[in-house]
C-alpha cells in the first residue's frame, strides 16, 4: 500500500485508530498522527491536521525516501503496526496509547516504537502542535528530560531515545532524524495533560508500557463471548468500540473525530466526538450481547446518572462527562479535502427526537432480560420517561436523521411504541411501577394503529418516512429489530428499500440522498437484521458479507459513509454506530441460524 499523499492529505481508509480509553489518536499510513484531543476524545484537538493539512498539528514518524507501506493491529490489540519499505531498507513502527499496571494512567502517553528490520530506513519525526483551533500558540521550553511543549492548558513532553538527532527545536514545531539499521530499536514518545502537572517516567518504562498495553487489549478482547462464521470481525468491532469508550465516566463517543464529510467538498461535516443517548443505547446492547458487562454497566450508569442530574426535556447528545454538549459554532479551518464548514459542537443538542424514549427503555429491558437488576431510582426514572413518551409520542420531532423540517417522522412513532411496550414488560418483571401499565398498554395500540392508518403507502407497498410523503426511509429497517408487530409490512418495507435505496449492499439513509452525501454504512448492516429477524437467512448472509466486502479496506475500522460509486470512505470515524451495526447483524444471524438452523428464505 502507498502512504503518499495528494495534497497534504490522505484517503480516510489510510488511517487507523490507536487509544487509551481517555483520547484517540488517528495515525496516517504514512506514520503521521493527524489527529488527537487532549486530554479527551471531545477536548479541543491537541493535533489536527485532519482538518488542516498545511499549518495543522501532527506528529510524524515518516520515511525521507518513497515507501510502500503494511498496517495491521497486533492480534486482538488497538496496538498499530506500520511496516516500511524503501529501497535501501525495511523498518517497523509501532503505535500506541499506553495504559499502565491497574488500568488507565493519569496522564496521555503515546508511544512510538521504531524497530529496523533490513539495510537502513531513514526517518524524519515531527512533532508540530496546532493551534487549539486558535485558542492560543505553542511555546518551548527546555527540561532536564528534553523538549515541553504549552499550549492553552496543555502541558506535553517530547521524550526520545538518544540516536534520535534534534534538527530545529523551536516553539512551533521539533525536527528529528533518526536513520534506523538491522535490530535498532529507538522510542519516541509525548506525555501530556491538561491543567495538570506531568510525570516524566523513564524512556524505558514507556518502551514497556507499550507491550503492556497491548496485554492489555488482548486479554479484554479474549474474554469476549463471540463465535460463529463473523467472529473475527465482531471482535475488531468490539475493540472499536472499546476505543470509544470513555472510561472515565462510561459514555460512548459517536466517533472520535469532527467535521470529516459525508461528501466530499459538501457542507455535511459534524462534530461527532459527543455521547448520543441512541449510541449509547445501542452501546450497551452490543456490550451486552459480546460479553463486555463491565462496559454495558458503566455505560447504563452513566446514561441514568446523565438523564436524572439534567432531567427534562431529554437532550439528543451529552458531553462525555455528562455536560451538555457545546453549541454549534464554525471554525476558520480548511478542511479535510476542503470540506466547508468545519465546526465545533452539534446543534443537534436541543433537537426533540422521540425516538431516543425507545432507546432508553429498550436497553433497560434488554439490561433485565439479561439477568440484571433495577435500583429504585432508576426503575422511578424509567417509569417517568414511558409517561413522559405517552403523553408527547403525537408531537412532531426531528427524528433520527436530526432533520431541520419537524414532522410525524414513521421511526419516531415506532420508537414511542418500543418505549411503552417495553415499559409494560418492565412492569410486568415487576422492575417499575405497574400503576400506569394499563395507560401503555392502550398508547402502545394506539402507536400501532396510527401508524398503519397514516404512514404506509399502498403505491409504494412500504412504510414511509412519515405521513404524507412517498419517500422511503432505512431507519425502518430498526421496526424489526424492536419487534413491531407488523411482520408483513415491516418485510414488504424492507423489499421497497432494497428496491429504492439500495445501491448493491450499499444502502442510502433515505429517498433523495444519492445527490447529497455517500450510503449510511449502518443501513447496510440494519437490512442484513432486517433479513436475519424476519427469517430470510440466505439474503441476510449475503447482504452480510457483501457489506463487509465494501467495508474490509481498513483494518476492520468503518466510516459513517461510503461513496456507491468510488467505493471511498466517508465521515467520522471509527464511527460507532457502524460498528454497533455490524456487531448487530452478526448476532442476528447467529440467534436465526439458532431458532431455525436450516431456514433459507421468507415464508
Amino acid at each position: 500500500m502507498s502512504g503518499a499523499r495528494l495534497d497534504g492529505e490522505l484517503p480516510l481508509d489510510r488511517y487507523a485508530a490507536i487509544g487509551d480509553g481517555r483520547s484517540v489518536a488517528i495515525v496516517g499510513a504514512d506514520g503521521s498522527i493527524d489527529w488527537w484531543c487532549v486530554p479527551h476524545m471531545d477536548s479541543v484537538p491537541f493535533f489536527d491536521r485532519l482538518l488542516d493539512p498545511w499549518e495543522g498539528g501532527r506528529f510524524s514518524v515518516t520515511p525521507v525516501d518513497a515507501f510502500e507501506v503494511a498496517r495491521d493491529y497486533l492480534p486482538d490489540s488497538n496496538v498499530l503496526v506500520q511496516t516500511f519499505t524503501t529501497a535501501s531498507g525495511r523498518a517497523r513502527l509501532t503505535d500506541g496509547l499506553n495504559s499502565g499496571i491497574s488500568g488507565r494512567l493519569p496522564w496521555s502517553e503515546l508511544a512510538r516504537r521504531i524497530e529496523g528490520l533490513e539495510g537502513e530506513v531513514e526517518f524524519r519525526i515531527e512533532c508540530r502542535p496546532g493551534h487549539r483551533l486558535g485558542h492560543g500558540n505553542p511555546w518551548r521550553e527546555d527540561s532536564p528530560h528534553g523538549d515541553v511543549l504549552h499550549i492553552d492548558g496543555v502541558i506535553a513532553a517530547f521524550r526520545a531515545t538518544d540516536d534520535v538527532e534534534r534538527v530545529t527545536r523551536d516553539d512551533r514545531h521539533l525536527v528529528c532524524s533518526l536513520v534506523t539499521s538491522p535490530g535498532s530499536r529507538s522510542l519516541v514518545a509525548i506525555l501530556a495533560s491538561g491543567n495538570e502537572p506531568l510525570i516524566l517516567p523513564p524512556l524505558a518504562d514507556i518502551d514497556a508500557r507499550l507491550d503492556r498495553s497491548s496485554a492489555s487489549w488482548q486479554e479484554w478482547a479474549r474474554n469476549l463471548k463471540i463465535d460463529g462464521p463473523y467472529a473475527s470481525t465482531v471482535r475488531r468491532s468490539a475493540l472499536a468500540l472499546k476505543l470509544l469508550l470513555f472510561s472515565p465516566s462510561g459514555a460512548t463517543a459517536a466517533a472520535a473525530t469532527n467535521s470529516l464529510p459525508e461528501r466530499l467538498g459538501g457542507t455535511k461535516n459534524y462534530d461527532y466526538r459527543y455521547a448520543w443517548v441512541r449510541d449509547v443505547a445501542y452501546t450497551i446492547k452490543a456490550f451486552l450481547r459480546v460479553g463486555a458487562t463491565e462496559e454495558a454497566k458503566a455505560a447504563f450508569s452513566w446514561l441514568m446518572g446523565t438523564i436524572r442530574r439534567h432531567g427534562m426535556p431529554l437532550h439528543t447528545m451529552y458531553r462525555l462527562d455528562g455536560d451538555v454538549a457545546p453549541a454549534q459554532e464554525t471554525l476558520d479551518l480548511p478542511g479535510y479535502r476542503g470540506s466547508r464548514d468545519v465546526l465545533l459542537g452539534n446543534k443537534a443538542r436541543d433537537q426533540l427526537q422521540l425516538g431516543t424514549f425507545g432507546d432508553i427503555l429498550e436497553t433497560a429491558a434488554l439490561f433485565v432480560e439479561s439477568g440484571h437488576v433495577l435500583d429504585l431510582l432508576t426503575r422511578r426514572l424509567l417509569g417517568e420517561l414511558v409517561d413522559r413518551c405517552a403523553d408527547m409520542w403525537m408531537q412532531k420531532d426531528a427524528g433520527i436523521w436530526e432533520l431541520d423540517e419537524v414532522e410525524h417522522y414513521t421511526m419516531s412513532k415506532m420508537g414511542c411504541w418500543t418505549a411503552l411496550d417495553r415499559g409494560v414488560r418492565l412492569a410486568e418483571k415487576h422492575q417499575i411501577d405497574v400503576q400506569h401499565a394499563g395507560r401503555w398498554r392502550r398508547e402502545r395500540d394506539r402507536i400501532r394503529d396510527w401508524v398503519d392508518a397514516n404512514c404506509w403507502s399502498d403505491a409504494k407497498q412500504s412504510y414511509t418516512m412519515h405521513p404524507g410523503t412517498e419517500r422511503l426511509d432505512a431507519a425502518l429497517l430498526l421496526a424489526t429489530r424492536f419487534g413491531f408487530e407488523r411482520r408483513d409490512r415491516l418485510a414488504a418495507t424492507r423489499d421497497a428499500v432494497v428496491q429504492e435505496l439500495a445501491r448493491g449492499p450499499l444502502v442510502y439513509r433515505y429517498s433523495g440522498m444519492e445527490r447529497e452525501e455517500g450510503t449510511f454504512t449502518a443501513c447496510g448492516f440494519w437490512l442484513v437484521e432486517a433479513f436475519a429477524l424476519l427469517g430470510d437467512l440466505a439474503s441476510a448472509r449475503r447482504q452480510m458479507d457483501g457489506m463487509l466486502e465494501r467495508c474490509g479496506t481498513n483494518l476492520g475500522l468503518l466510516t459513517e459513509m461510503i461513496d456507491a460509486r468510488s467505493g471511498e470512505m466517508l465521515g467520522n470515524l471509527p464511527q460507532a454506530l457502524s460498528h454497533l451495526a455490524l456487531v448487530h447483524a452478526a448476532f442476528s444471524i447467529g440467534e436465526a441460524e439458532q431458532r431455525a438452523p436450516d431456514a433459507g428464505s421468507d415464508g
